[in-house]
Order: C-alpha cells, then structure tokens, then sequence
C-alpha cells in the first residue's frame, strides 16, 4: 500500500489535484493506495491534536494511522515561500516519534509557479525526512510553472508527463 499525501491544507489544491493523477497512474498498474489530504485536519489540530493532547482528536488520530499503517509515500508539496507548507512541518512533528518513518520509503513531487519546481522545498523535506529514518527516492520531480503546465486533470508539458510516468513506474520497485 502506498500512500499519497497532498503537502498542504488549502482547499482545492494543486497538490490534491496531483496526487489524484497520481493515484490514476498507480490504479492503471493495478497498485494499492490511499489518498492522505492534509486539508482533511482539523483547524485547530495544533492545539487539539499535539503535546498534551496527543491521542485526542479522532480527526488528526486517523489521519495519523494512515502513516502509522503504510510502507511507503508520496508527497506531493506546494512551494511555499522557498520552502514546503508549515502545516505539513506541523503534521510531521504530531506524528509519533521516534520511529513514524524509520526504514521507509519515500517519494517526492515539488510543485510551483515559479521557475524553481520547489527545489529547496524538496530539499528542506528530504533533511527532515533523512533525519527521520525514511528512505527517499533519489527521482524527484520539480515541477516549475505548474499552473501553465496542470489544469487540476492533466499535464500538458510531455516532459512533465514523461517523468511522472517514470517516477510511478521507479516508485513502485522502490
């Protein structure tokens, strides 16, 4: 099982959009995934869910056993000011700890309108989720100017297509 994690909290996102691509490539090999969509926490989660709270919102536990329960990810993540959303730094840091992603495996897709394609968001992440235990795919997509290349359904750039394509296909060995 696989599962797919949209990096941010917006609503509608690009992100979201993207891991539902993503979840069509996988579907169409026949792979088992689920879809973890950080816009399903709760609006308080940072006082409700972490700390002294631990273990008592429903809402943050469940989305938290999706990590808990899964081998491998894939995050797909906005670019946000230089680097990734801090609601999914937060998410992260809710999670339980030490071993939440130690000798996982991990998969990541950088989203943004700029020409960066979310480089230094990817990198920041990967610190973090090296720091962590988790394995990261040496293959991750930086994809620039995303909202000239992705109308929330499909990827008109056929570079873009081609290495989604290869990143599905890699990840799944992986």
């Amino acid at each position: 099982m696989i599962t797919l994690i949209s990096g941010t909290n917006r609503p509608s996102s690009r992100s979201i959009a993207m891991v539902n691509l993503y979840a069509a490539h996988l579907q169409e090999r026949g792979v088992a995934y689920q879809v973890l969509d950080l816009a399903e926490l709760p609006d308080d989660f940072i006082v409700s869910a972490l700390y002294k709270n631990t273990g008592k919102s429903e809402a943050f536990n469940r989305l938290s056993s999706m990590i808990s329960e899964t081998d491998k990810f894939v995050f797909v993540v906005p670019e946000y000011n230089a680097s990734f959303p801090g609601v999914l730094k937060a998410f992260i840091d809710g999670l339980a700890y030490p071993c939440t992603f130690k000798d996982k495996k991990g998969g990541l897709i950088g989203l943004s309108s700029g020409m960066q394609g979310s480089g230094l968001a990817l990198s920041h992440l990967t610190d973090i989720l090296h720091y962590l235990g988790m394995n990261v795919m040496p293959l991750k997509l930086k994809f620039a100017h995303i909202d000239k290349h992705f109308d929330g359904k499909s990827i008109s750039n056929k570079l873009y297509q081609e290495l989604l394509e290869q990143h599905v296909e890699e990840f799944i060995k992986y």
